[in-house]
């Protein structure tokens, strides 16, 4: 008997070993000197196993377990794994639900722990090699969106709640038998009417009964930092909010910088069901989920920013920029002023022109800073291109290639899910010189971030394909970012703000239009040095804000930027609410 155990296991240990090596094969990208990303991560998101042909990940949970980061994620088929933020190796697993939703994961006792919905725990002290065991074979408490959060005492506890009628709850678990110990508690709820971030539509401007979901558990300097995701994954304004205890069962008092990660505008918009972790220098970082929602409304990637607490222990998620290329620091950041863009757009409505237009998906669509459109090309055929002119020589020092699974029928992982292309600069549109040759790549690259070692001089940029997995040549966007000739923008100098009467939530701003502006960032919180949230246009200078706390005060202030730089507003704007207790 004892033999035939050990045989069973060597053999399961054996298959772990070969599925891991495989995945690596299949998915693991070229190590490089690369130094930034560029939201949404550039992960092989797996196509789904039903039609129609998408892919898909979300609700990230994120751990640092002996010196790798591993990114769990819904619906996926495995989990990720990094030294440094930047290049993600795929892993699979025999052992894991990994066709579930809503994962998280711990380390605890020198060893990872798992859990989903379907409601068994698993653990592994090797995640390397794609192995794990069941410790706990069913929870004695159905947990939708659950978190596992160990506090530094040692004790152990379940966060969770998946509904638009119930509200987030919490028990504490025995950290061996993960048993409950004594009742679940209840610990916040949604209030649509007066907080507009848990408004439904993709500018909160519905007032249907949001989801309430996502919960994790953050603590710092003794205190607990409840976040909960609202209004639903379908729509941009996806965010997560705040609550704040002095215990880790409450009772929570909601925070006064809600929402805490909030991104609706954007080339990639939302910011909800997250989790927030700590990298290798102390830095929190908040890993969420993202939206596309073309083909189904649970086509979703996964995002990355960082988090911060201020000198008063407030605790926000920085998402200005958030989707323009970002140096992942290595060393400890003090707040946003560490944490400013590597290069700015220079790509945004420039002239395209392509080798062929597939009819409803027009050129015009490849460079609108906008994934829930794109331009495609007729064939996936070798030699479709897609040529932009930057209209002056420019310093280009990165460039992202945003594929769309445009008439794919792939689904599951395959070794023929892959990209070839080849990346050109000229600057006459007769001698071309190669930026990345690609040509030959056997990796799937479907948000593709290219940093070149040193920024070249260039005009012309020019994409040609060689190979996509299925389907048609398409992007949602080919982005180009360095630095422009322009001189930076003035700052914006008056700010008009009228909050509304009728209901606080929302703000209406209005302020002159810059003509060298590319775009403003609309930065605003609670005071004029807690100017936490972040909200970006291109272009417009007239802006309504739906997502406020409708008993705040807000601070607002608006920055300018273009092709050069950014331009930090001139004044800080006071909006009291208006309404009446």
């Amino acid at each position: 008997m004892l033999e035939r155990i050990m045989t069973t296991t060597i053999l399961k240990r054996a298959f772990c070993v070969s599925i891991f090596l495989m995945s690596l094969q299949i998915s693991a990208q070229k190590v490089t000197n690369q130094t930034a990303f560029c939201n949404p991560l550039n992960l092989d998101y797996r196509f789904q196993p039903d039609l129609p042909s998408r892919r898909e990940a979300a609700d990230p949970s994120m751990v640092l377990y002996k010196g790798k980061y591993y990114l769990f994620a819904s619906k996926s088929g495995g989990y990720w794994t990094s030294d440094n933020l930047l290049n993600w190796s795929f892993i699979t697993s025999p052992d894991l639900p990994l066709e579930d939703y809503a994962p998280t994961a711990l380390v605890m006792n020198d060893a990872i722990y798992f859990m989903a919905l379907d409601r068994r725990i698993y653990k592994s002290s090797d995640p390397m090699s794609g192995c794990w065991q069941i410790v706990k074979e069913a929870l004695d408490i159905y947990a939708g969106d659950p978190c596992l959060f160990l506090d530094d005492d040692g004790r152990l506890y379940l966060y969770h709640g998946l509904t638009n009628s119930k509200p987030i709850r919490g028990i504490e678990l025995d950290k061996n038998t993960f048993n409950p110990i004594g009742e679940e508690k209840n610990l916040m709820n949604t209030d649509p009417k007066l907080h507009g971030w848990e408004r439904t539509g993709n500018y909160n401007t519905e007032q249907k009964r949001p989801f309430l979901e996502g919960a994790w558990m953050t603590k710092h300097n003794g205190k607990y930092y409840l976040q909960y995701a609202a209004p639903g994954t379908q729509y941009k304004s996806y965010s997560d909010g705040l609550y704040i205890g002095e215990q880790p069962l409450g009772p929570f008092k909601l925070a006064d910088n809600n929402p805490f990660s909030y991104k609706p505008e954007g080339f990639v918009c939302s910011a909800g069901h997250s989790s927030t972790f700590q990298d290798k220098y102390g830095n929190y970082w908040h890993a969420v989920t993202m939206l596309v929602g073309l083909k189904h409304r649970f086509e979703r990637r996964i995002g990355l920013f960082p988090a911060f607490f201020d000198k008063d222990d407030t605790f926000y998620t920085y998402t200005g920029f958030g989707d323009f290329p970002h140096t992942i620091p290595n060393k400890k950041m003090n707040g946003p002023e560490d944490y400013q863009p590597s290069a700015m757009l220079l790509s945004y409505n420039k002239p395209i022109e392509v080798s062929s237009e597939l009819e409803g998906h027009s050129k015009e669509l490849a460079n609108n800073e906008n994934i829930q459109d794109y331009w495609s090309a007729q064939t996936g055929d070798k030699g479709e291109w897609l040529m932009m002119d930057l209209q002056n020589k420019c310093k280009v020092g990165s460039i992202q290639i945003n594929y769309y699974d445009e008439g794919t029928t792939n689904t599951g992982r395959s070794a023929s899910i892959y990209h070839q292309y080849l990346l050109e600069y000229s600057n006459d549109k007769i001698s071309w010189k190669i930026l990345a040759d690609k040509t030959r790549n056997t990796s799937d690259v479907p948000h593709d971030y290219v940093e070149l070692q040193s920024p070249v001089s260039a005009r012309y940029i020019r994409l040609t394909n060689y190979h996509v997995p299925d389907g048609k040549f398409a992007i949602s966007d080919f982005r180009v970012f360095g630095k422009g000739n322009a001189k930076k923008a003035e700052p914006v100098a008056t700010i008009t703000a009228v909050r509304d009467v009728s209901d606080a939530c929302n703000v209406a701003l209005d302020w002159p239009k810059n003509a060298k502006a590319t775009g403003y960032n609309i930065r605003y919180g609670t005071a004029p040095d807690k100017l936490c949230l972040n909200y970006q246009v291109l272009e417009a200078n007239t802006l309504t804000i739906h997502s406020l706390d409708a008993l705040q005060d807000y601070y607002f202030t608006i920055d300018t930027f273009n092709e050069t730089g950014i331009t930090k507003g001139k004044i800080v704007v006071k909006v009291p609410t208006t309404k009446k207790n």
